[in-house]
């Protein structure tokens, strides 16, 4: 719990990642700012509650936008990566920032999709004793028939590989600062924070909401970085890849065995014959497998390596705040 909250009111930070997003964050910033102030005028949060801008080393006026939004109104506040790295590094960057100057984090992206209403009822079960609300999809018919699809298949084979995730949540939840701290010592470069959460324990609750059309602007997360998020989703809670080609393995050397028992006992009997086109369906197949597993060990190698470097997930080159303090004192 936060020492310097008024009256024994709860502080809470919005963590907001932002790449590129000058098109939509004059239009999401204001709702934002309307659900802390009705938050506040409640009676729920203290008036030192903030709303976090996480500039992800944006190439277009982000940060010019962030900088004006602090200037107009202290509640809101930024931080810039001095490179891009992602999605998952931004909501980590900000979720650190935030853990020792408040008592709860809501983490959701700026683009408006996400009900920010539910953030009421978010902190309603806090207030009740859930250190973890995750928000949820009520559905998905805004989707294509394809995003659809890929969507749900990706949850499946998640959760068939044995990875504690809840489906079509996605990276709006409530996270209370004792979370946080205990979060804090999960040290993995490869992150997939949806994954992750679960694994910490203490009370969660769910909050069902209606997924909108993002406001303005293109989406940030095409065909490719999905892809990427669904790999690094597998390979970072689960070793039962592995555990398969081990099976497919096993299964391709006791073919193999008898295919070699009855190239023998074919060889004494003199009923060999030239077979071309089987010699190269055997081969290709027994290439094209190992080529596979070669991959998938690869992936998992791969992460290791990145592991052992233990370089920062993130680096903070600019602060709103600081900014103001050089200005006043200049």
């Amino acid at each position: 719990m936060n020492n310097d909250n008024v009256a024994g009111k709860p502080i809470l930070w919005m963590v907001i990642p932002c790449y590129n997003e000058e098109a939509v964050l004059p239009l999401s910033a204001p709702l934002f700012k309307k659900e802390l102030d009705e938050l506040i005028g409640s009676g729920r949060i203290s008036e030192k509650s903030r709303i976090l801008f996480v500039n992800d080393s944006s190439r277009d006026g982000t940060w010019g936008i962030i900088r004006a939004l602090s200037e107009e109104d202290e509640h809101f506040i930024g931080i810039s990566q001095s490179r891009n790295r992602g999605h998952q590094n931004a909501v980590l960057a900000g979720m650190m920032e935030a853990k020792d100057q408040c008592d709860m984090i809501i983490s959701i992206d700026c683009d408006g999709q996400d009900d920010i209403n539910a953030m009421t009822e978010m902190v309603d079960k806090y207030l009740d004793g859930a250190e973890i609300v995750y928000g949820v999809r009520s559905g998905r018919e805004t989707d294509t028939f394809f995003k659809r699809f890929t969507a749900q298949s990706f949850y499946k084979i998640l959760k068939s590989f044995g990875a504690e995730i809840l489906t079509d949540h996605a990276d709006y939840r409530l996270v209370s600062s004792e979370v946080l701290e205990a979060f804090s010592d999960f040290r993995e470069v490869n992150l997939f924070l949806r994954g992750m959460f679960p694994l910490v324990g203490y009370r969660s609750e769910r909050v069902y909401y209606k997924r909108n059309e993002r406001m303005a602007g293109e989406s940030h997360y095409p065909l490719k970085k999905m892809i990427r998020l669904a790999i690094d989703g597998i390979t970072s809670f689960s070793v039962k890849p592995i555990r398969i080609i081990t099976a497919i393995g096993f299964a391709a050397s006791i073919l193999g065995f008898i295919g070699i028992i009855w190239a023998i006992i074919a060889a004494v009997m003199n009923r060999t014959v030239a077979g071309w086109t089987s010699m190269v369906c055997i081969v290709c197949l027994l290439s094209g497998i190992q080529l596979l597993s070669l991959g998938v060990i690869g992936e998992y190698i791969g992460k290791i390596y990145m592991e052992t470097k233990q370089r920062p997930r993130y680096i903070i080159n600019d602060r709103t705040w600081e900014e103001r303090k050089r200005k006043y004192k200049g």
